[in-house]
């Protein structure tokens, strides 16, 4: 680290907006790098260096920049601090097809600093203010090459529910590099195509959205936060060129998802309720219902428990009034019956009320069977484990646990890794209380976390 002679007053000045203290800012900024993963050791005498005029190492500006972004609650820059350029990259550029194609070579390359990039809480709110008009103007006025009707994009259907297929049972490691491939090379050209009809163009834009959308998914499995927005955003902009109203607001969910997941609560309110705005009167009842629950998880998260209890009587309701199929964007999420118990007992699990939870979990698991959703299904079984755990029903919770590690082996998935570490740091505790069977869950545990050979 090398030192300048003069103090950086602009990072001096963004850290005394956001009102925190070097030992706070530097703890944020290892947990921005955690998310992107790649473990630093920040200390507050390194924020320290830095105001006096050293430079951070490697990534670690972009770091300390989201950082102070969530910090101050607005967007901070590298620029703005004195430590890079004063442009961002745009998340939701005039060009989503130029985007896309970009993002699939970054994963083709294996690019590190797209891939190891930070999820960013500034982006999280772009789709609020996303004039999807001009962009729609400038894909019309691209030059068009060939031509596209409707058996290309029921292929590009095939392809794509085939890799699900796969993702639900192994994880979101699997195939990655070929999905991108075949999103940057296949998929982008076909939009540049001479389409019979508009709805053959909204299809094929569909089709579009739902891969990017399994591409950001398998990012965010592997806790690539970062890239899993960047895709997520692209997904956004692809679904409103087919849909702006139900399948763009199924995207808005996905991103509401992720924030949720990573506990960045900003923004997660208001996307949850422009989405089921966008959608209502729009979507069949069972895509409303899916919306619905979404919400319900963000009031929850942000300790608003009556909107949340509301949002969830909601769902229940709209369940109930219709079992007709759901478009295929919401029916990659599964049955829907299953994803609505599931996120209604993360709600409940929220707001404290574990037996209810409990209840929702043991319904979702009915519509996911290990054949075909493997990992969902160990995931939620782990989610069983902790209701039931909640309320001291330890050697019940054991069993679920070991269910749940049956599972996970094989499974190249970032969030089924955690749920194992998580295991194994319960086990510490069953162990010393002498719950039957801690001992060699944690064994399992151990092993499914570092395999031999």
């Amino acid at each position: 680290m090398m030192a300048s002679k003069n103090p950086n007053r602009q990072l001096a000045a963004v850290i005394e907006e956001a009102g925190c203290t070097y030992e706070a800012l530097a703890r944020e900024v290892r947990t921005v790098a955690a998310e992107a993963g790649e473990p630093l050791h920040t200390s507050r005498s390194a924020i320290h260096s830095w105001v006096a005029g050293g430079t951070p190492a490697g990534k670690t500006a972009a770091y300390l920049a989201e950082a102070l972004t969530r910090k101050a609650k607005r967007r901070v820059t590298t620029g703005e601090i004195g430590l890079g350029c004063g442009g961002t990259k745009e998340h939701l550029g005039p060009d989503p097809l130029a985007t896309a194609a970009d993002l699939g070579r970054y994963v083709i390359l294996r690019r590190r600093n797209f891939l190891n990039s930070a999820f960013a809480t500034a982006a999280a709110s772009l789709p609020l203010a996303y004039d999807h008009d001009a962009v729609t103007t400038t894909l019309r006025a691209v030059r068009s090459v060939g031509r596209v009707g409707t058996e290309e994009i029921f292929t590009v259907r095939a392809v794509t529910e085939t890799f699900r297929s796969a993702d639900d049972k192994l994880g979101g490691g699997h195939g990655l590099s070929t999905v991108a491939v075949y999103l940057s090379d296949t998929v982008v050209p076909m939009l540049r195509a001479i389409f019979p009809s508009e709805s053959v163009r909204r299809a094929a834009f569909g089709a579009a959205a739902e891969l990017a959308c399994l591409v950001g998914w398998k990012h965010h499995d592997l806790g690539r936060e970062g890239a899993a927005q960047q895709f997520y955003l692209l997904g956004y902009q692809l679904a409103c060129e087919a849909d702006p109203h139900g399948h763009a607001a199924w995207m808005m969910r996905a991103l509401t998802h992720q924030a949720l997941d990573l506990r960045h609560m900003a923004h997660s309110v208001e996307l949850a309720e422009a989405s089921m705005a966008r959608a209502r009167g729009r979507v069949d009842r069972r895509t409303e219902a899916l919306l619905l629950v979404t919400a319900a998880r963000a009031y929850g998260a942000n300790r608003m428990p009556e909107k949340a209890s509301a949002a969830l009587l909601s769902a229940e309701d709209a369940m109930g009034a219709s079992a007709d199929a759901v478009p295929s964007y919401a029916a990659a999420s599964g049955p829907v019956a299953s994803t609505v118990a599931s996120h209604m007992g993360k709600t409940l699990t929220e707001m404290k009320d574990h037996r209810a939870a409990e209840r929702h979990y043991r319904a979702a698991l009915e519509g996911r069977t290990a054949q075909t959703y493997q990992r969902v299904r160990g995931l939620t079984m782990a989610n069983l484990a902790k209701s039931v755990a909640a309320q001291r029903r330890h050697e019940e919770a054991v069993i679920w646990w070991n269910r749940s590690l049956d599972l996970m082996t094989g499974v190249d998935s970032v969030r089924s890794r955690k749920e194992v570490s998580r295991v194994r740091s319960a086990m510490v505790v069953y162990e010393k209380r002498g719950v039957p069977g801690a001992a060699e869950l944690a064994q399992r545990a151990a092993e499914l976390a570092f395999p031999s050979g």
